[in-house]
């Protein structure tokens, strides 16, 4: 099973931007399809983007145009660039498979605020 560590995020104010990484502890090129998932409080986890083994993306509508998705398989990492931010982006940021496994990461927490 193959096990991640999500980091990059922190406090950037809105409009900014910010990169996540994923590094996964085995080799992702045999899951066909990696994810981005967030979770804000009080809410239920979202998935944000998804990346195909051979690069094909898919985004949540709410982060078309701002964010991109890509992976490195040779580096076992999965990438998230953030533009635009904006407060409503706020959670905590999650990796994983798509469809996810039964087991997650701690996230990464991203604060988009004044």
């Amino acid at each position: 099973q193959v096990q991640v560590v999500e980091s990059g995020g922190g406090l950037v104010q809105p409009g900014g931007s910010l990169r996540l990484s994923c590094a996964a502890s085995g080799s992702i090129f045999s899951i066909n399809v990696m994810a981005w998932y967030r979770q804000a409080p009080g809410n239920e986890r979202e998935l944000v983007a998804r990346v195909s083994r051979i690069g094909i993306t898919n985004y949540a509508d709410s982060v078309k145009g701002r964010f991109a998705i890509s992976r490195d398989n040779a580096k076992n990492t999965v990438y998230l660039q953030m533009n635009s931010l904006k407060p409503d982006d706020t959670a905590v940021y999650y990796c994983n498979s798509f469809p996810s496994s039964a087991v997650w990461g701690q996230g990464t927490q991203v604060t988009v605020s004044s």
